[in-house]
C-alpha cells in the first residue's frame, strides 16, 4: 500500500510523525453521514504483540527500516523528518505523548504533574518535573532548558533556524518555581494547547544559541534523556545506532542496542529475507509474500503456486522443453539459458519465501489521513459549486473499501479533517457538504454554467463563478430580472438540440449495435480494474501511460459524445434547483456549527423555489429509454471551453495504489460530465513543485493526526492572504481555500482553555471545511508492519508513540542472536 504525504512544511509543521513522499507511504460503514451527536466509533487498535516486561529476554540488538538518513536531528527545523521524529522519540523527553485514543497523556518518567493554577489575570501553568530526571551527562533537567526552547522558538530571534514557533510566541514568561523541580510558564495570551509545548524538550546546550541550534543539532546529540542514547551516526553505512542510556531513570530498556537502518521501501522485502532489519514498515505486495509465505509453510513441501515460473501452463513447459532439447541448436540454446534463468529465479524466491516465515504482518490505521485536494485559488474549481460537485460526486464508501477493505481493515471513510475516529474530538461533519448524489453534483454544474453545449458556444462577457454565500435582496431582484430571458434560452437552446439531434439520427442509428457492444466490454474493463486495485496492480491504461491521460478524451468505448435528448433532464436541472441546494447546504453547516447567520440566509427561499414538481419534460412515458449518462454524453463546458480538471498524481513505483484511487475518481467524475487529465510526476517534485507552488487541480496527500487541532489545524486551512508582491500566502493551505469564519473559530479555540468548548468549536470549523470543499477526507491510511515474530511491543502502534524501554525479544536465544542472522 502506497501513499503520499505531506513533508515537514517551510512554515509551520505539524507535531505529529511525518509523512512519507515516496515508498511505503503511509498512501471508517457510513458514507458521508452525520450525527448531531458525538461519534462514539472506536479507532481501530494497535497490533504490537504486547508482553510484560518479565517475558521480555534483556540484551540483543534490534534493526529497525527508516526511509533514509536524517537531514537532521533537530525536530524543529524545516527538513525534519519521520526519520529525525523516530529517533529523537527514544532519546529526548516527550512530556505529553499520545495514548492509544490519540489524546495528550502525562509522561511520568518526566513529570509529577502538569496543570493551569492560575486563569487570571494570566494563565500560568505550573510543571512539577521528576526528581530522578537527569540529562546523559549527569545535569538536572530544569528551568533553564524550558527558557532556552522558548527564546529559541518564540521567533523574536530570526538568528535560530526554525519551522514553527505554534503556542511559543504567547508566553509571556518562564521562572523557577517553589524549587529547582518546579517550571512555572506565563502565558501573555491563553494558549489551549500547552501540553503541546517542551516536546521534544532540547537541552539548553542545544538551544541555547543559533549556532548549536542551527548546525550543532543536525548531526549528532551530545546530551540526550531518553533510555537510550546516541552511539554514532554512519552515513555511509547508513545507520544511527543507539545504546542504553546509563543514566536512565525509568523502567531499564531491554535491548542492548537499538539500530535504524536506512532502507529504500523497494528494498525491504530483501531486507527482511536477508535478516539486515526487524522492524519495518512494508506495503501490500510485501505483507501478501509474508502471508503466502506462513501459508506455504504448511503445504508440505509442494511447489509454490506463486512468484515466478508460477503463471507457466503445463502447454507451455512442453514447449520450453522441446526447444531446449531439439535439433536446432540456436533454438535450443536460446531456450536452455531461459529455463536456468527461470530456475534461478524460482530458487531464488523459494528461499526468500522460506525467511519470511519468520515475520509477522502487525497491521493497524495509522494516525493519518488521505484527502482529495481541490485548488480553488483559480480555474473552474475557483468557484464553490463545481467544487461541492466534485465531492457530492465522490463514493467514498467505495474509495476506502478499494484500499483498506483487501487488507482486512475496517473500510470506513473519514467524516472530519481535524479528528480520527478513536479520538475524543472526533464527529462525523459530513453531513455539513452532502451525501454523494449524482443528479445534485449536476445541478451544481448547470447552476454553475456548465452544460453539453457549452464547449460548443461562443465565450460570453459574463462573470464566471459564484461567492461561497450569495444572499441578500440584490440576488432575489437579479433573478426576477432574468426568469423571462432564461426560459427563452431554455426553449432557444432545446430546438437547437433538437435540430442537431435531426441531423445525426442516421449516424446514431448506425452505431446503436456498436454502443451496446461497447458498454459490455466497458463492464468488463471496469470489474478487471476494481481487480487490480484491490491488489495493487498496475496494469490498468493510465498506470501504463506515463503521459497525460484524459478522461472521456482517448477514444476508449463508451467515451464517443452523444448529443443530449431534446427534452430537459435532472442533468440540466433550472437553476433555481441548485439554489435551493446552496440554501440546504447552508442550513446543514448551520445546524452543525450552530450559526445563525447562515441559518437567516438559507431561510430566505422563494416561493417559486418551494414548489413542487420537476421540470418541463422530466417525466416520460412508459417504455421511454433513460438519458444516457454523462459519461456517455462526454464532459461538460461553458463559453467554449470543456470542463476538464488536471489530476496530478506521483510516478513512482511505490505509488500504484494511489494511483488507483485517483482513476476511480476520474471514472466517478466523469459520470456528472468533469472530464480529468491525469498528469504523473516524479514523487521528489510532487509536493514542492506541484502542491506547494499550486500547479494543480486536484492532488492526493495526506495529513498526519494530531491531538491539539487548534494549533496544527489552523495554518493548513487558514485564509489565504495577498503578499506584496501579489502572491498568496497560503501556510500550508495548498486548497488555497478558506473563510474568515473558518479561522476565526481556530482563534476562537485556541484560546478557550475549557476542552469541551474547544472541541465543540473545533466542530463547528470541521463543518466549515466541510462546506468550503476544498478538501475532502477519503480515509485513514493503513499501517502495515513486518516484525520478526519473536519480537514483542513493536509494530502497528496506531495513535501512541512506541515506548522503546520495552521492547524485545520473548524468546531469550533469539535476544542472544546476532542482529543481522540469516532467517
Amino acid at each position: 500500500m502506497s501513499h503520499v504525504g505531506v513533508p515537514r512544511g517551510t512554515v509551520r509543521k505539524r507535531r505529529s510523525l511525518a509523512l512519507l513522499t515516496a515508498g511505503v507511504l503511509t498512501i471508517p460503514a457510513l458514507a458521508g453521514c452525520s450525527s448531531d451527536s458525538e461519534e462514539t466509533s472506536r479507532g481501530v487498535p494497535q497490533d504490537i504483540a504486547p508482553a510484560a516486561r518479565d517475558r521480555v529476554a534483556d540484551g540483543s540488538t534490534v534493526n529497525w527500516a527508516v526511509d533514509a538518513m536524517p537531514t537532521t536531528l533537530n525536530a524543529f527545523q524545516a527538513d525534519a523528518d519521520s526519520a529525525t521524529t523516530r529517533i529523537t522519540g527514544a532519546l529526548l523527553p516527550t512530556l505529553f505523548p499520545m495514548d492509544a485514543t490519540g489524546q495528550p497523556k502525562l509522561n511520568p518518567d518526566y513529570l509529577e504533574s502538569a496543570k493551569i493554577i492560575e486563569r487570571e489575570p494570566k494563565q500560568v501553568v505550573l510543571y512539577k518535573l521528576n526528581q530522578q530526571a537527569v540529562w546523559s551527562d549527569g545535569r538536572e533537567i530544569g528551568a533553564p532548558d524550558f527558557v532556552a526552547q522558548w527564546r529559541a522558538l518564540s521567533g523574536k530571534d530570526s538568528a535560530f533556524w526554525t519551522a514553527r514557533n505554534s503556542g511559543y510566541e504567547r508566553i509571556q514568561k518562564i521562572e523557577r518555581g517553589a524549587d529547582d523541580l518546579q517550571v512555572r510558564v506565563t502565558f501573555a495570551k491563553p494558549y489551549a494547547d500547552w501540553r503541546s509545548l517542551f516536546s521534544p524538550l532540547y537541552p539548553k546546550e542545544v538551544t541555547g544559541s543559533p549556532d548549536t541550534f542551527n548546525d550543532g543539532a543536525r548531526t549528532t546529540l551530545k546530551n540526550t534523556a531518553g533510555p537510550f542514547q546516541l552511539k554514532s551516526v554512519s552515513k555511509a553505512k547508513g545507520t544511527v545506532t543507539l545504546t542504553r542510556n546509563p543514566r536512565w531513570w525509568g523502567d531499564k530498556a531491554k535491548l542492548d542496542t537499538l539500530v535504524f537502518r536506512a532502507v529504500a521501501p523497494k528494498d525491504r522485502t530483501k531486507a527482511l529475507a536477508d535478516g539486515t532489519v526487524h522492524v519495518t514498515d512494508v506495503d501490500s505486495t510485501t505483507a501478501n509474500r509474508i502471508a503466502l509465505a506462513l501459508r506455504d509453510g504448511n503445504n508440505g513441501g509442494q511447489p509454490l503456486t506463486h512468484g515466478p515460473g508460477a503463471d507457466l501452463t503445463p502447454a507451455a513447459a512442453l514447449r520450453s522443453w522441446a526447444l531446449a532439447n531439439g535439433s536446432d541448436e540456436e533454438q535450443a540454446e536460446i531456450a536452455q539459458a531461459a529455463r536456468e534463468k527461470t530456475r534461478k529465479a524460482v530458487a531464488a524466491y523459494g528461499a526468500e519465501q522460506k525467511a519470511l516465515r519468520s515475520y509477522a504482518v502487525r497491521k493497524s490505521l495509522e494516525p493519518a489521513y488521505t484527502q482529495l485536494a481541490l485548488n480553488g485559488e483559480s480555474g473552474p474549481l475557483a468557484d464553490d459549486r463545481v467544487r461541492r460537485a466534485v465531492a457530492r460526486a465522490l463514493d467514498r464508501q467505495e474509495l476506502a473499501e478499494t484500499v483498506l477493505k483487501p487488507l482486512g481493515l475496517p473500510a470506513k471513510p473519514l467524516g472530519s479533517h481535524l479528528a480520527l475516529a478513536g479520538q475524543p474530538g472526533y464527529k462525523d461533519g459530513s453531513g455539513a457538504l452532502g451525501d454523494q448524489n449524482t443528479e445534485e453534483a449536476q445541478a451544481l454544474l448547470a447552476d454553475a454554467g456548465w452544460t453539453r453545449g457549452g464547449a460548443a458556444e461562443k465565450p460570453k462577457d459574463t462573470k464566471a463563478g459564484s461567492e461561497a454565500e450569495k444572499k441578500g435582496d440584490k440576488e432575489d431582484e437579479e433573478k426576477k430580472g432574468t426568469d423571462k430571458a432564461e426560459d427563452k434560452d431554455e426553449k432557444k437552446t432545446d430546438k437547437t438540440e433538437a435540430d442537431a439531434d435531426a441531423d445525426k439520427k442516421t449516424e446514431d442509428a448506425e452505431k446503436k449495435t456498436e454502443d451496446k457492444e461497447e458498454k459490455s466490454g466497458d463492464a468488463d474493463k471496469e470489474e478487471k480494474k476494481s481487480d487490480q486495485a484491490a491488489t495493487g496492480s498496475d496494469d490498468s491504461a493510465a498506470s501504463r501511460a506515463e503521459g497525460l491521460y484524459i478522461v472521456g478524451q482517448d477514444n476508449k468505448p463508451g467515451a464517443r459524445p452523444v448529443q443530449a435528448p431534446a427534452v430537459s433532464s435532472a442533468v440540466l436541472a433550472p437553476s433555481h434547483t441548485a439554489a435551493v441546494q446552496s440554501l440546504a447546504l447552508l442550513r446543514q453547516a448551520s445546524a452543525v456549527s450552530g450559526d445563525a447567520s447562515a441559518a437567516d440566509t438559507a431561510a430566505k427561499v422563494t416561493a417559486q423555489d418551494k414548489q413542487s414538481g420537476g421540470a418541463p419534460g422530466a417525466y416520460a412515458p412508459m417504455g421511454t429509454a433513460a438519458p444516457a449518462p454523462a459519461s456517455v454524453n462526454g464532459p461538460l463546458g461553458k463559453d467554449g471551453k470543456t470542463l476538464t480538471l488536471r489530476f496530478v498524481l506521483p510516478s513512482g513505483p511505490g505509488s500504484q495504489s494511489l494511483r488507483g484511487v485517483g482513476e476511480r475518481i476520474a471514472t466517478m467524475l466523469e459520470k456528472i460530465g468533469i472530464g480529468t487529465e491525469i498528469t504523473k510526476v516524479p514523487d521528489e517534485s510532487y509536493f514542492k513543485d506541484h502542491i506547494a507552488s499550486g500547479d494543480y487541480d486536484l492532488a492526493l496527500y495526506s495529513w498526519p493526526a494530531t491531538a491539539y487541532p487548534a494549533t496544527d489545524g489552523r495554518p493548513i486551512y487558514a485564509k489565504p492572504e495577498p503578499a506584496t508582491d501579489g502572491s498568496l500566502l497560503v501556510e500550508q493551505n495548498y486548497t488555497r481555500v478558506g473563510t474568515d469564519h473558518i479561522d476565526q473559530l481556530f482563534d476562537q479555540a485556541v484560546a478557550e482553555l475549557d476542552e469541551k468548548a474547544a472541541r465543540e468549536l473545533m466542530k463547528q470549523a470541521d463543518a466549515r471545511i466541510w462546506a468550503a470543499a476544498g478538501s475532502i477526507p477519503l480515509f485513514q491510511r493503513p499501517q502495515l508492519v513486518a516484525v520478526d515474530k519473536k519480537l514483542a511491543n513493536v509494530g502497528a502502534f496506531g495513535f501512541s508513540a512506541p515506548r522503546y524501554q520495552d521492547i524485545g525479544f520473548t524468546d531469550r536465544q533469539a535476544a542472544g542472536s546476532p542482529a543481522d542472522r540469516k532467517k
